[in-house]
């Protein structure tokens, strides 16, 4: 029988495994794959406004006010930020969103800790939203 080739590293949650495949580089700000088990919680697509609709000013702002939107769902699902398995991010800027790194980096560890789920990032033209800069959706597994 022959040995599996991924390498997994232990996360946080003892259900929840970071897939590193053998000789990969690490990735920085996400995983490559995570193994997961448990109740999943599904998180639509969370925007930079508040819970009266205003939106935060600047893309870093709503980036946080996305995050503390999909920690408030999570909550509700009896889960926390460190049970995020996956995230796509849909953003209207590429160019706003790796102009602001290092900001971004320190508001999402603010909100979901130094966790780093598989993620996706995406650029769109348009969002639902007019005032929106981004959208982030979120998928969690609790066990």
């Amino acid at each position: 029988m022959a040995e599996n080739p991924i390498r997994k590293l232990p996360d946080r949650d003892a259900h929840n495994t970071v897939l590193q495949p053998p000789g990969w580089a690490r990735p920085k700000g996400y995983a490559n794959g995570i193994r997961a088990r448990g109740d999943m919680v599904f998180v639509g697509g969370m925007i930079g406004w508040d819970e009266q609709g205003a939106f935060a000013d600047g893309f870093v702002a709503q980036t946080r006010q996305a995050l503390k939107n999909i920690a408030a769902v999570l909550a509700e699902g009896g889960a926390e930020p460190e049970h995020v398995v996956r995230m796509t991010w849909y953003v209207r800027d590429m160019d706003a969103y790796l102009g602001c790194q290092r900001e971004l980096g320190a508001a999402y560890r603010e909100i979901m800790g130094d966790h780093y789920p598989a993620m996706a990032l995406v650029e769109v033209t348009r969002l639902v939203e007019p005032k929106a800069l981004l959208e982030i959706e979120a998928t969690a597994v609790v066990s």
